[in-house]
This record gives structure tokens, C-alpha cells and sequence, in this order.
């Protein structure tokens, strides 16, 4: 028998909590972590078709990167959408954890697995945080390194579109811009806080999601290529969490099926003319 709080303890030892940033809520979201788990299902977001996929799959423990409860509730009122959520996952008996942005920054977590699906080599934290008193290793959210051939701002682009497996995104650079982009930062998320941090480490491209109007005029003001690409990408923890956990299994002996959720919760649609 395997307990959520077991699950729990051997990821807090991998991501501690203590790494998530001061506004955030990571951990135990909803349930009773002490119960028997026998079934974990990976998501980026815990949404009302994910809630119901989960029961249909006999799913106990929800194991997310987006916290489900970001924001406390006002009341219980189930005539909105996200209570009945909530009480739909109480009355199923599910636990909800979710690893936000302490799996940002830990090393081998989300921006990690990010640099990857860009294969940037020589990465190191883009916004470093601490040092892990384990290994003597910065750790931090996103990531910078360099690209294995450069390429132009259009061909970035469209290999951006091709790693994400997205159909759009939102380019930010001067028109007739001919630089050539091997350097690169990334930043999974609303990561437009700390373009001028990609601009100092001499990138030569970021990539980050929900860049706002205002923003993205300082960005050109500064030179700085950057792709949008939505925060959806973050959808990498899916298989990247299922990857950690089944590692955990092995070792540990869980008795767990551990699955992926088959729900697309990206809320926006491309439209073109």
C-alpha cells in the first residue's frame, strides 16, 4: 500500500517547496494525502473536464503543475463552476497536489525540461535563486544556453512552432531584424517580468508566454528578440512529471498505476485570416 503522503515526501525531497515564490500556492491543494493511493494522474491544470476525466479513470491522487486553488474561495456555492469542481473532487475522494514555481526552479524540473525541447546546451538558471546544498549548483527559474546551430528570427520562430507543437505564436522583434539567434533564454509561463535579465546575460532570444502590449514596446525598445508561444508549453510537465514518478516507483516499490491526463486545457484557438 502507497500513501499520497509518501508520493509527497520522495518529490519534497527532489523539489522542495521552499523554492516556490512567496505569492504562490504549491502543495497539498484538496484531499487527504494520508489515504491509499492507487492511481496518479499527471496534469498541467486541474480543470472541470480533467476533474471528470479522472473519476472515469479511477484516479486518487491528481498530481498538477498549476495549483488548482491559486485563489481562496469566497463561499462554497456550488452553482459556480470551480466550487462544483471542488466538491466533486471531495465527494470522489481525490487528492490534489501541485508543484508550481518550485518546479520552475529546481534543477531537472520544468525549465529544464523546456531547454530540452529547444536543445540548448550549456544551460544555466536564468533568474538564479539559490545555490542546491546538495550538489553546490545554482538553481533558479528559466534557463539560458546556446542553440546547436543559430538560425535567423523567422527560422526561430518556425522551430519554435515545431519543438512546442503549437500552431501559433506571437513574435516580438523589429521588422527587417537579420540577426542570427544562438543564444536563447527560456522561461516556461509569464516570464515577461525578466526580459531585461535575458537582455543583460546577452541573449539573443526569449522565449516566454503572456508578454502584454506594453511590455512587448520595452522589448523592442531593448533590442530583444522574443517568442510567445503561450503559457500552454507548459504542458511538458505532463510526461515530465509521469517521468519522475515512475523513476520514484521503481525504486520504491509503489504500488501505483500512474497515468497521464488526455485533456488539452490550452484555453486560447489560433484564428487567421
Amino acid at each position: 500500500m502507497t500513501t499520497g503522503t509518501e508520493i509527497i515526501n520522495q518529490f519534497e525531497k527532489f523539489c522542495d517547496p521552499s523554492l516556490a515564490e512567496s505569492w504562490d500556492h504549491v502543495g497539498l491543494q484538496i484531499g487527504n494525502p494520508d489515504k491509499p493511493v492507487t492511481r496518479i494522474m499527471t496534469t498541467l491544470d486541474v480543470r472541470p473536464e480533467v476533474v471528470d476525466e479522472a473519476i472515469e479513470r479511477q484516479v486518487d491522487f491528481i498530481f498538477a503543475h498549476h495549483p488548482v486553488m491559486f485563489h481562496p474561495a469566497k463561499d462554497l456555492d456550488t452553482r459556480n463552476p470551480q466550487n462544483a469542481m471542488y466538491a466533486k473532487i471531495l465527494n470522489n475522494g481525490i487528492t490534489v497536489y501541485a508543484a508550481h514555481t518550485n518546479l520552475d526552479s529546481v534543477n531537472g524540473g520544468m525549465n529544464d525540461w523546456l531547454a530540452d525541447q529547444l536543445q540548448l546546451q550549456d544551460t544555466v538558471p536564468l533568474v538564479e535563486k539559490d545555490i542546491d546544498p546538495a550538489t553546490g549548483i545554482p538553481r533558479g527559474m528559466g534557463r539560458i544556453g546556446q542553440l546547436q546551430h543559430a538560425m535567423n528570427v523567422d527560422e526561430f520562430a518556425d522551430y519554435c512552432l515545431k519543438v512546442f507543437n503549437i500552431n501559433g505564436l506571437r513574435l516580438i522583434a523589429k521588422k527587417g531584424d537579420t540577426r542570427q539567434i544562438k543564444r536563447v533564454a527560456v522561461l516556461g509561463g509569464s516570464g515577461s517580468e525578466f526580459y531585461q535579465t535575458a537582455v543583460d546575460k546577452h541573449a539573443d532570444a526569449y522565449v516566454t508566454g503572456d508578454v502584454s502590449y506594453h511590455v512587448a514596446h520595452d522589448i523592442l525598445a531593448n533590442g530583444l528578440v522574443v517568442v510567445d508561444p503561450g503559457h500552454h508549453i507548459e504542458c511538458v510537465a505532463v510526461k515530465g512529471l509521469h517521468q519522475l514518478l515512475e523513476e520514484w516507483k521503481q525504486k520504491n516499490n509503489w504500488s501505483v498505476d500512474i497515468i497521464e491526463t488526455s485533456i488539452n486545457t490550452e484555453p486560447f484557438r489560433f484564428v487567421t485570416k
